[in-house]
């Protein structure tokens, strides 16, 4: 599989072999559901929190005796069927929403991601941005250049104003690129190794910068997956 690499211009500046065994994935309906709402709820923080019986406060004294009043009993005024009283069956903040994510499955689904990117052509390689100090107007001028590739003419204009028009991948990180493109809201700015099947595919565009080096840190996450089975194998 060979790709074209583009210079911040917008101009081919050579091409680059892509490893099959990433760009050029099966998508597979159910696995992906399963890392994606897997890791959506690891991300979730719960929040809402309300009290039961034992968290309110009061509630001490019966409120009449037990007999002979004609009344129904009761032992406290906190009991959720009075006002005031605990809430049943409410959200609490403790509640632990994380599942686990095998690491086979969550390589599996980037490289899907990845490769349904690439296959809608909607992954561009860049070899270098060149941002020697940070500069917003320098990172618009880049994404302008690049929206005149084929296929690419959203990463300017109004239709890149919208919300997660593009994610840009870093090989190497740097802070003069990083804060470039930060005051572009439609753009997301994240490094290769901590990329991950949703912000990929909540983005309509991925930007690679400096693919050789991308290719090889997404190549060791695949090694990374298969060590535990070959550590298996080696010790019958």
């Amino acid at each position: 599989m060979e790709s074209i690499i583009y210079n911040a211009q917008g101009k081919k500046s050579g091409t680059l072999q892509l490893p099959e065994k990433i760009f050029g994935v099966i998508w597979n309906d159910s696995l992906m559901h399963q890392v994606v709402t897997a890791m959506q709820a690891n991300a979730r923080t719960p929040v809402a929190h309300t009290k039961d019986r034992g968290d309110v406060r009061g509630g001490g004294k019966k409120p009449w005796r037990q007999k002979g009043t004609g009344r129904a009993r009761h032992g406290s005024t906190r009991s959720p069927i009075w006002k005031g009283g605990g809430v049943t069956h409410g959200p609490r903040n403790d509640k632990d929403y994380s599942k686990a994510i095998p690491k086979k499955m969550r390589a599996k689904a980037l490289f899907m991601a990845l490769s349904r990117k690439l296959k809608d052509g909607e992954i561009v390689f860049v070899d270098t941005f060149g941002f020697d100090a940070p500069k917003t107007a320098a990172a618009a001028k880049v994404l302008s250049s690049l929206s005149k590739i084929d296929g690419f003419s959203k990463l300017s204009g109004k239709e890149a104003k919208r919300r997660n028009a593009a994610l840009i991948a870093l090989a190497d990180p740097s802070e003069a690129t990083i804060k470039s493109f930060r005051n572009i809201g439609s753009m997301q700015v994240s490094a290769v190794r901590d990329m991950n099947p949703v912000t990929v595919l909540k983005h309509k565009f991925l930007i690679i910068e400096n693919p050789e080096a991308a290719v090889a840190i997404v190549e060791s996450r695949a090694t990374k997956a298969r060590k535990p089975a070959a550590a298996k194998k080696a010790s019958k």
